[in-house]
């Protein structure tokens, strides 16, 4: 089967001939990939950003944002079935460890992360684990919902955190509404009774943020005029600050939007944040990271999704026009998420 593959960090992947995966553990589950997303994590990859986090052994198949049908599973395996569509959380957990003991599977200390360590799902067929896949109904398309088992996930994952703060009353701003922003501003609306204020240096991003429920506009320039607007549009600053960029200066602006005990929520990475610690202090403020979500936070996205309260907004790719669609990303030519279909 074609698979496209990491050989070198730092060179384009290639699109290769690798062969199929089959079962070999009992809890194992083979899915025909009918969608995989494409994440700027990719590029972060591709880069070498992840080598000393993840260390893969390379090569490797790319792609942690998967859907599709089931093909085979493990003897132990009963909660799915061949032809059952699913989509696939990024993380293989093994549900013994501390923290998948108390839910916190997206940590699980024994997990492997397809597409980031192990073979992912830019490809024809992916192996993964009963523990990660979520049943949907047949009538989904795994087109419309592969990049929710990351972008939309991890969206999910902040927003969720910050829902109980998020009452009537209070502001929320997204920093970017691109593949993860666009995301969060349904979710926000969908959970919370947060006004929200989106940035973004992009009119048509903007525009597509107005319909999806932010109450609130900014288009970014200098950093003293998006902060300057913020702070009047929030009557002293927002409760939480969303940042799906965290690099290029984002990272540095989001923590001048908060009003005194607001939560800024670092979801993008790339840059660093730095913050005097009298500042923190001060103004009490906090720093939240936000790394992908849990089994059961995907499952209450696909829930929001069933009912119509989330909804992608992809440019499709052929998975032999993959080296294509990275460069679309890469050139900020993407709108919403890129997905790749074998």
């Amino acid at each position: 089967m074609k698979a496209l593959r990491v050989h070198q960090y730092g060179v384009p992947p290639t699109l290769d001939d690798v062969p199929e995966p089959s079962v070999v553990d009992p809890w194992d589950v083979v899915i025909d990939i009918g969608a995989a997303g494409l994440c700027r994590t990719d590029l972060h990859i591709i880069e070498g950003q992840w080598e000393p986090i993840q260390r893969p052994r390379l090569p490797y198949v790319l792609g942690h944002e998967n859907a599709g049908w089931v093909v085979e599973v493990g003897s132990a395996v009963d909660t799915v079935a061949p032809g059952d569509t699913v989509i696939a959380h990024p993380l293989t957990s093994c549900g013994l460890c501390p923290a998948c003991r108390v839910g916190e599977d997206s940590h699980c200390t024994n997990a492997t992360f397809p597409g980031v360590n192990v073979d992912g799902g830019m490809t024809e067929r992916l192996r993964t684990n009963a523990r990660s896949v979520v049943k949907l109904d047949s009538a989904v398309k795994p087109t419309d919902i592969a990049a929710l088992a990351d972008a939309g996930l991890t969206a999910y994952h902040a927003v969720r955190k910050a829902a109980a703060w998020l009452f009537p009353g209070t502001h929320a701003v997204v920093i970017g509404a691109g593949g993860l922003g666009h995301i969060a501003i349904q979710v926000l609306a969908a959970i919370t009774s947060a006004e929200i204020t989106v940035v973004d240096r992009s009119e048509e991003a903007l525009e597509l943020a107005r319909a999806l429920g932010a109450k609130h506009v900014v288009l970014a320039g200098s950093d003293e005029g998006v902060a300057a607007a913020v702070l009047a549009i929030t009557g002293g600053g927002a409760h939480a600050v969303f940042d799906f960029v965290g690099e290029r200066g984002a990272e540095l602006l989001a923590p001048r939007l908060l009003r005194p005990r607001g939560s800024h929520y670092v979801v993008g990475y790339g840059g660093a944040v730095a913050l005097p610690t009298i500042d923190i202090i001060s103004r009490e403020i906090n720093v939240i990271g936000n790394l992908v979500g849990t089994y059961n936070d995907l499952v209450e996205l696909m829930t929001l999704t069933e009912q119509g309260k989330v909804t992608l907004h992809t440019v499709v790719y052929p998975l032999s026009a993959a080296l294509d669609a990275i460069a679309d990303l890469e050139a900020g030519r993407v709108r919403g998420r890129g997905i790749l279909v074998p």
